[in-house]
């Protein structure tokens, strides 16, 4: 794969490709590696490990107790959107513990989806303060649990005290499809978001 930035041109005869990272964050358990998983083109990279007897007392495991793995450094996929643009994303570990990996993995990032799960919703608090601070552009998609409460996308927003800006969607992303559209929808925000700012 050949890539140019604007600073470097490429070769002659070699296509310049536009690189795009996206984050994927949220709690544990929230279903990062999954949605990595449905959108990459490629075989994801992941860092899953088993749960073990040390998480005890450390990894709440309450809405997810049938949980076998756990991310313990990242998830990477890819999305070839045309010849010239390229997506990298990188799910982020959910448990606390792992946190310190984060401003690594922001570094560059154009924008975030900040995955939540009505069951455990304070799960995506800490994630929705890290993007806030570090001016990161994000949306919030609620994965839809088979055993989880529906709320409105009103009841999200004031749950997580977001801003009007801030797109909230529902989504299961076991599905291919609905994971794609939260990415649109990421993208259509970022773009809503650099206009604002011209």
């Amino acid at each position: 794969m050949a890539y140019a930035d604007s600073d470097h041109p490429s070769p002659a005869g070699i296509q310049a490709v536009r690189v795009v990272k996206l984050l994927i964050a949220g709690g544990f358990g929230v279903g990062k590696t999954t949605m990595v998983t449905s959108l990459s083109e490629i075989t994801p990279l992941r860092t899953e490990e088993q749960i073990t007897e040390r998480s005890v007392g450390v990894d709440d495991l309450t809405g997810v107790e049938s949980k076998t793995t756990t991310t313990v450094a990242l998830d990477f996929g890819r999305i070839t959107i045309g010849s010239d643009l390229v997506m990298y994303l990188f799910g982020t570990p959910g448990q606390d513990r792992f946190w310190f990996m984060w401003d690594e993995l922001s570094t560059g990032a154009l924008g975030a989806v900040v995955l939540a799960d009505t069951r455990r919703l304070d799960g995506a608090f800490a994630p929705v303060d890290f993007f806030e601070s570090r001016g990161i552009p994000f949306v919030v998609a609620v994965n839809c649990f088979d055993d989880a409460d529906i709320y409105y996308e009103d009841e999200i927003r004031g749950a997580l005290d977001l801003p009007a800006h801030v797109p909230v969607l529902m989504c299961d992303v076991r599905l291919r499809e609905s994971a794609k559209q939260v990415v649109v929808a990421l993208m259509e925000h970022l773009m809503t978001s650099a206009v604002a700012q011209t």
